[in-house]
């Protein structure tokens, strides 16, 4: 029968690992007049028996035999990132509209093939870039548009802290390493701050300091795009002094926090004295010095907001179902995706690195 046009959306997901059942599941949980969890798929039995006994939904170790139903209104794809194009397309080819976890694809090619079938299907491909509503990045580009700070030279996005980790996504083979696991988050945010533009110049380094697989866990990324600031990434689990998360170099002040809070310090160059270049010696000799008056603002997030990660999830699917029941224009699209994922291709173009024997996916129990 055909998907309902009225009352919840109707959703199927695949995958409960970390972000199927605590991110994509613990949201629907929440919102019932809007989502309702119809389906699930796992490899593993323990996790269909948990999603029988939790969301009293149906269940398919295959998800293609879940992908067969004909009253699915959305299919999430939270499948291991190696499956993320192919598990996209099959849900796109079986006629439901798809979200798909981060990150999307690794190539522009893969990313490219995933466009086409939602067109041919005349359905919806819906990338989960869910940290573009992270309030401490609305509040930044608030303050950024404001032009308080003026023209903006340069803008630091860290994701880092200091951590070793030996799961799959340490993993080439599973499409595993920082840049593909976290980096998708201040990768969209950096397209973001180039309005989706590719950048001229794109500089990369990786390492790998802390893994136990092959992929990276050190990134740095460099980004340079005509009359926009330069955009510096990193994401780095070497780090064991942090940067904040945001550092906002302006022409008359800048920027610095993260989800705990922001601070910004300006001036007012209506107020400060007018200064001209002096050719000739300065008196003493003496330094250029002045006492320019800083004006200086915080922002802390909201008691909604200081879960980020819920704050974050509901702000997204609650824009998926105006897209869906009520019309709305998507607003984060596979063409602005596209974007982000040519860099990180060019990212790993530009540091190949040795790896393990593949062994293959373990297709659980």
């Amino acid at each position: 029968m055909p998907a309902k046009k009225k009352g919840p959306i109707r959703v199927a997901v695949l995958g409960q690992g970390r972000s199927g059942l605590d991110i994509h599941c613990r949201y629907f949980k929440t919102a019932p007049r809007k989502f309702q969890i119809v389906a699930i798929s796992d490899l593993l039995r323990d996790r269909r028996k948990r999603a029988e006994s939790e969301m009293g939904c149906a269940t398919y170790a295959n998800y293609h035999d879940l992908l067969a139903r004909d009253d699915l209104d959305l299919v999430v794809n939270a499948l291991p990132s190696q499956l993320h194009p192919q598990g996209s397309i099959d849900a796109l080819n079986a006629g439901h509209h798809t979200v798909c976890e981060k990150p999307l694809a690794w190539s522009v090619a893969e990313l490219d093939k995933m466009i086409a079938a939602a067109r041919a299907a005349r359905r919806k491909l819906l990338p989960f870039q869910q940290s573009r509503n992270a309030p401490q990045f609305q509040k930044m580009l608030q303050v950024i548009d404001s032009g308080v700070l003026g023209r903006i030279v340069q803008v630091s996005l860290s994701f880092s802290g200091f951590a070793r980790r030996w799961d799959w996504q340490t993993l080439q083979e599973y499409k595993g390493g920082n840049l593909l696991n976290t980096g998708p988050h201040p990768m969209d945010q950096a397209m973001r701050l180039l309005d989706f533009k590719k950048p001229q110049h794109i500089l990369c380094a990786m390492d790998r300091a802390n893994t136990s697989g092959d992929a990276e866990d050190y990134v740095k990324i460099l980004l340079r795009t005509k009359d926009k600031p330069v955009i510096d990434v990193e994401i780095s689990s070497c780090t064991t002094f942090p940067q904040p998360m945001y550092t906002v170099h302006g022409e008359r002040g800048g920027l610095s926090g993260g989800p705990s809070g922001l601070t910004w310090r300006y001036y007012n160059p209506k107020k400060a004295a007018a200064q001209k270049v002096i050719r000739s010696s300065l008196p003493g000799p003496s330094y250029c010095r002045e006492d320019l008056p800083m004006i200086e603002k915080t922002w802390t997030p909201s008691k909604t907001q200081q879960n980020a990660f819920a704050f974050m999830s509901k702000t997204y699917y609650e824009h998926v179902y105006a897209v869906l029941r009520e019309g709305a224009k998507a607003q984060i699209t596979p063409q602005q995706a596209r974007v982000q994922v040519a860099v990180i291709e060019e990212c790993h173009r530009q540091n190949p690195l040795s790896k393990l024997p593949r062994k293959g996916w373990s297709k659980g129990k």
